[in-house]
């Protein structure tokens, strides 16, 4: 998943919709305005209908931001910092800068998330209720009753269901869901054991998205399986779901195995010491044709002066036109030292690896006392890996700039 466009930042904590994101929106506001809706409103005209539906959709996702919020507000009362929040196409996800460090900082973490779609939901079924002034209602008048709603109830009672099965859907003991990682922790607190707590969370996360798999199946064939119902396009969804939720409690176990391999590994350990550097006025035509194409390199440091003036990349030279190459110098496209992440290397690689996947990079400068005296690369974090590790702590690692 890309960083998406970055709409504000709430809290210290950036917020971004991944492009994603558009998928579901369309989706939700199609099946109220060109469904629901409409049988609840037989009498409102088409405008009223797709305005109202449009309405809802941006005020779940709001209601969506606020259960990620929530996580990010709890985990730094526990010292566990969020710096992203991303809205996409299955909801929201906060990035840990680090995993909670105890069981009860975890347990905080992922109930809160459930508590607060639970308490959006009753609260906002509860406003409809008043608003609406529906003190009894007649069970063989519903329709009757929901014609009657006005925009507001109407927009509240909706979001108040789709909030409370929101809860209760988090709460499923699969991780990496908000209830799989409940489980996670009481198996963590029960066995003391991180990594086995994990193991049995991740395979109850991968039982449950079986069973959504088999599910979307089935209905896609026809049949009717109980609480999902029937239906092609259901039935792709429920599957589609489920395949996600497979990838991401496998890759949730992986994600700690490479953290418990890396981080007691010091960078000065897997750091590049013979590393060529480039000086910032080489055109940048010659930094391709003598450093580029006769070097496995993807980033070359750029020195003057017996210094560190920056980093050249890869990604730095594709964002100008070839014919501008012979007249454009290294300097001229260069991150300068200022605008660099860098590690020591004492620091452990697995802080390394975070910070390459948090910036979209592929290597770091490695620094101390103002000198550099390597770099650590992505390639050279997966060598290390494959000839030291399990297979099962190995993880393919997304591509970044570089």
């Amino acid at each position: 998943m890309g960083n998406g466009l970055r709409i504000g930042r709430i809290a210290g904590i950036d917020i971004h919709l991944d492009w994603s994101l558009l998928i579901v929106f369309f989706l939700i506001v199609l099946s109220l305005g060109g469904g629901l809706f409409p049988a609840w409103h037989p009498d409102w005209s088409p405008m009223h209908i797709w305005t109202t539906a449009l309405t809802a959709a941006l005020l779940f996702f709001v209601s969506v931001l606020l259960h990620e919020l929530s996580h990010a507000l709890v985990g730094r009362r526990f010292g566990v910092d969020v710096d992203r929040i991303s809205l996409f196409v299955f909801g929201g996800m906060a990035r840990l800068e680090r995993e909670p460090h105890h069981w009860r900082a975890e347990l905080w973490m992922a109930i809160v998330g459930p508590i607060t779609s639970l308490v959006i939901g009753v609260a906002c079924a509860i406003l409809a209720v008043q608003i609406a002034g529906l003190t009894d209602v007649d069970p063989g008048g519903i329709e009757r009753t929901l014609a009657g709603l006005g925009t507001l109830p109407t927009l509240l009672l909706w979001l108040g269901q789709v909030n409370i099965l929101l809860a209760l859907f988090n709460l499923v003991p699969g991780f990496p869901l908000d209830g799989g990682r409940v489980l996670r922790a009481v198996l963590w607190g029960a066995t003391g054991n991180l990594r086995q707590a994990t193991r049995w969370a991740s395979g109850a996360g991968q039982l449950f998205a079986w069973i959504l798999i088999v599910s979307g199946l089935a209905m896609m064939l026809g049949l009717r399986v109980p609480v999902f119902g029937t239906g092609f396009v259901g039935g792709l969804w429920i599957s589609f779901i489920g395949w996600f939720l497979h990838s991401a409690a496998s890759l949730g176990y992986r994600q700690l195995l490479i953290k418990e391999s890396l981080e007691n590994v010091p960078v000065a350990r897997l750091m590049q010491t013979g590393f060529k550097s480039v000086p910032p006025d080489l055109p940048v035509d010659r930094l391709v044709e003598d450093y580029v194409l006769h070097s496995d390199q993807r980033g070359f440091p750029v020195t003057g002066s017996d210094r560190l003036l920056g980093m050249v990349c890869l990604e730095d030279v594709r964002k100008i036109e070839r014919r501008a190459w012979p007249y454009k110098a290294v300097h001229d496209i260069m991150t300068p030292t200022s605008s660099l992440v860098s590690v020591g290397p004492q620091d452990d690689v697995h802080q390394a690896l975070s910070l390459l996947g948090k910036h979209r990079i592929n290597q770091i400068p490695v620094m101390e006392d103002g000198k550099m005296h390597g770099l650590i690369r992505r390639e050279d974090i997966m060598k290390w890996l494959s000839l030291y590790e399990d297979v099962d702590a190995r993880l393919t690692l997304a591509t970044g700039k570089g």
